[in-house]
């Protein structure tokens, strides 16, 4: 293969005045955090109350939960990133349409709504299947102390179930980083869409997605560290063994 190596392009200014390809990478980087971050919270807020959901002894507020879990699982993420962006501003109110297509952000917004939405309905998979996997005496035991449901949720299921989907979690949480990526397809500048850019003005192809490699790698495994850093923080002895739920009570 006749192909020339230039690790020092990063180094050089970029076309656009922005900095060097340096300084574009790391834009992107932040694009990408701020992405994840946001949609992970959006995430994990409607997971944990959709997977809640789903465990209710209310057949009807049960099937409704499922049918959003089935709706946001089942489309895949560049189908609905392409419904968020280009379909729902045209279906909703012309003047709230108008206004969403204006945002000086609105990849950005667009972005964390997709992945936000897409990412809790597997967040309440894990999480109804976190409480499923308590032991049955731990409902009876909230029960016998005189809580309330929502009181034996908060303070007695949630919080050892929380415990139990901290591995798959984890999981989750690296796939919104990756899944991050596909919003290059409208328009938002982040890490992936900034190679790119790279490789188009330098045609350096090998070294811009080989950075943009080496940056995911290691931001992924900063997550990894910092998870499993809080797992073993939260572990209660005799109950989480190798990421998964013993028979404790």
């Amino acid at each position: 293969m006749n192909y020339h190596w230039n690790w020092h392009i990063f180094w050089d200014i970029a076309p656009d005045g922005s900095g060097t390809y340096l300084d574009t990478l790391w834009s992107g980087l932040a694009w990408t955090l701020a992405t994840s971050l946001t949609a992970w919270l959006m995430a994990l807020a409607l997971g944990f109350a959709i997977g809640t959901v789903r465990t209710l002894p209310n057949p009807w507020a049960v099937r409704l939960a499922n049918g959003y879990v089935e709706l946001f699982r089942n489309i895949p993420l560049l189908v609905q990133m392409f419904l968020w962006y280009f379909v729902m501003p045209e279906v909703l109110p012309q003047a709230l349409g108008d206004a969403i297509k204006a945002l000086p952000n609105a990849p950005f917004v667009t972005a964390v709504l997709c992945l936000g939405f897409f990412t809790s309905s597997r967040v309440a998979v894990q999480v109804s299947a976190g409480i499923a996997a308590l032991p049955r005496g731990q409902r009876m035991a909230g029960t016998a102390l005189g809580l309330t449901l929502p009181q034996t949720y908060r303070y007695v299921l949630l919080p050892m179930a929380g415990r139990v989907i901290l591995p798959p979690l984890t999981s989750e949480f690296l796939n919104i980083v990756k899944n991050s990526s596909v919003a290059l397809t409208i328009g938002l500048m982040e890490l992936t869409a900034r190679a790119r850019g790279i490789q188009e003005f330098s045609f350096q192809v090998f070294e811009a997605f080989s950075a943009a490699t080496l940056i995911y790698v290691v931001v992924n495994i900063g997550v990894v560290f910092l998870m499993h850093r809080i797992e073993k923080r939260v572990a209660i002895p005799g109950f989480i063994v190798a990421g998964g739920a013993s028979g404790g009570h």
